[in-house]
């Protein structure tokens, strides 16, 4: 499980500022001319905490404008938010952002920072991109140049702690910086980051900045561990993450999934779903909340309806989160996720084995299921089969709105849901996803108005 929006999740690859152009001068004109920019939430004359606050829509509105500069930058751009100490992320180099609470003012000072903290951020790979190039490694000799690797990590860690402030979390970056230090000179990016976490062994703490004896132990100890063939990583067959994401899912104890108090119909205080869409995705770009909006309006009527959960019935919803004029057909080609780190292989069988996987999240009084493991597992199906080309998370979070509505329910928040990103392999995600749910309904369940009815427009128990 990563944070979509983590810029502590960022690669050498994605960050370098070689392959990733970027024009200061023009940054004020484009970060004006993203829709977010336009859509700046107002701030409240109040302290904060106080009733008057909106903070979910701050917030919103930062991971939107992150999504706006990644799909005008790169991932690269993530790096904006992550200021000094505890701010959006903990521990990061930039100072003219801290969290939205705070740096959200005026639409004109708002923007103002996101352009400083965008520059501060860029400025700060193009300087470490200077200290790379000043200490080469090279592999083929790294027995004569281990004075110079040691010289060169021992000056990245005081680089660190000096822009980080050594405060919270500030040795996060640190590990990271080390790792594109030595994948920027040919170590396999795993490798190196085994590499990093074995040298600094968990001695560098937050709000305390190490000391020259501790620096100078932890450069030693990894210019020690490097090896001529670390770079090499032996050639394997390209991964099937659908396959590894089937056979979790086999292994998964859903029963084991915590209930959210029930799976009693409930009517939420507010309409999670549709306020996070209005709060973010129109931040992001009004057609987009506008087609997420008509889905849900669809799905919702769907699940009053009892229908069953498949790719023909997620297509129909996809034609209007994409805009298209027909309901996408399933792709044919192998498909990609994560910046390339997860592939999903592609069959003549892979729709159906869909449709199989997801008839599973109806009730089924033989090998009943808590209705947290249901919805879970059927957003997990949609984000792995992926099926279309493009819109795969907004589908699996429709599914999982979907499972929820069909049983009578609806969610109040769906914060924990929506900008996390969730591994194929990893099978420790599978349950922290019931998890959320859980937090989230019975939440829903502590606020409700009043138990569901069939005249609610909102949420219809089934039939």
């Amino acid at each position: 499980m990563i944070s979509e929006l983590n810029p502590g999740e960022l690669s050498w690859d994605e960050v370098d500022p070689a392959r990733h152009p970027f024009d200061s001068a023009s940054a004020t004109q484009v970060v004006h001319s993203l829709g977010p920019a336009r859509r700046v939430p107002p701030r409240p004359n109040a302290p904060v905490g106080d009733g008057s606050w909106e903070e979910a829509a701050l917030w919103a509105w930062a991971d939107a404008m992150s999504q706006a500069l990644v799909a005008r930058y790169g991932r690269w751009a993530l790096g904006w938010r992550w200021s000094h100490d505890e701010g959006d992320f903990d521990g990061g180099p930039v100072g003219n952002w801290c969290c939205p609470p705070d740096s959200v003012t005026t639409p004109e000072e708002t923007l103002a920072r996101v352009v400083a903290a965008l520059c501060e951020w860029r400025e700060w790979l193009e300087s470490l991109t200077g200290w790379f190039e000043t200490y080469p490694l090279n592999l083929a000799d790294i027995e004569n140049e281990r004075i110079l690797w040691e010289r060169a990590a021992r000056n990245l860690i005081l680089q660190v702690t000096d822009r980080t402030g050594g405060g919270s979390g500030w040795h996060r970056h640190c590990h990271q910086v080390l790792t594109w230090y030595l994948s920027r000179w040919g170590v396999a990016p795993a490798v190196a980051a085994d590499l990093v976490e074995q040298a600094i062994g968990g001695r560098f703490q937050s709000w305390s900045a190490p000391d020259t004896v501790l620096v100078d132990d932890v450069a030693e100890g990894l210019a020690r561990s490097l090896r001529p063939d670390d770079g090499h990583i032996p050639a394997a067959p390209l991964p099937d993450h659908l396959e590894r994401w089937l056979a979790v899912r086999e292994s998964t104890p859903w029963h084991q999934a915590p209930d959210g108090g029930g799976d009693a119909p409930v009517v939420p205080s507010r309409d999670g779903a549709a306020e996070d869409i209005r709060l973010w995705d129109a931040a992001v770009d009004p057609a987009r909340a506008a087609g997420l909006l008509t889905a849900l309006e669809l799905l919702r009527a769907d699940a009053a309806r009892g229908a069953s959960l498949d790719f023909e019935l997620l297509s129909s919803w996809q034609q209007h989160v994409l805009d298209t004029p027909h309901p996408p057909p399933f792709r044919t080609l192998p498909a990609f996720a994560k910046g390339g780190r997860e592939r999903y292989g592609i069959g003549p069988d892979t729709r159906a084995r869909l449709d199989a996987c997801l008839a599973e999240s109806a009730a089924d009084s033989g090998r009943p299921l808590p209705l947290t493991a249901r919805a879970a597992r059927a957003y997990l199906d949609v984000c792995f089969f992926h099926p279309f080309d493009d819109g795969n998370a907004r589908s699996a979070f429709l599914a999982l709105v979907f499972v929820l509505a069909r049983a009578g329910v609806s969610l109040s928040e769906v914060s924990l849901l929506r900008r996390i990103s969730f591994q194929a392999d990893a099978p420790q995600d599978c349950l922290t996803l019931t998890r959320y749910l859980d937090l989230h309904l019975t939440e829903t369940r502590r606020s409700a108005v009043a138990p569901a009815h069939p005249s609610n427009p909102l949420v219809t128990p089934p039939r």
